[in-house]
């Protein structure tokens, strides 16, 4: 066991592998529901997850390679083209939180993770229309 100190999250919860876990895990979900699957156009949803796992890789300190291939995250803007209502944020949510229970992260770590992307979810909401 080393005694270095491990200073981001990203390191915390075991870097790539975890996030790569939870967004296999989350579009596992998504590919068969029908409210979120249409707002993926690309027939395979390989593209989004690789897109979902390095911002989140990035957010949370790890290699910054959203931003070199696509630069300012912009997520509401991104998100725009999309018909974002509570409906959806709440299934992105329920799919996404069930991928975050498949990791088993330590209390803190899953809380911590947990908020954020409540936070998120709930920014993205453009529209209240069914």
């Amino acid at each position: 066991m080393s005694d270095a100190v491990v200073d981001n999250f990203y390191d915390q919860v075991g870097g790539h592998e975890t996030f790569r876990r939870l967004v296999d895990a989350f579009y596992r979900g998504v590919a068969d529901d029908p409210v979120l699957r249409p707002m993926y156009p690309e027939q395979d949803l390989g593209p989004a997850s690789d897109r979902l796992r390095m911002f989140l890789e990035q957010y949370w300190g790890g290699p910054t390679t959203y931003s070199e291939q696509r630069g300012h995250p912009r997520l509401r803007l991104r998100h725009q083209p999309f018909k974002v209502n509570p409906e959806a944020r709440d299934r992105w949510l329920s799919h996404m939180r069930a991928a975050l229970d498949e990791l088993e992260l330590p209390p803190l770590q899953d809380a911590t993770l947990w908020s954020y992307l409540e936070r998120a979810a709930h920014a993205m909401v453009n529209t209240f229309e069914e």
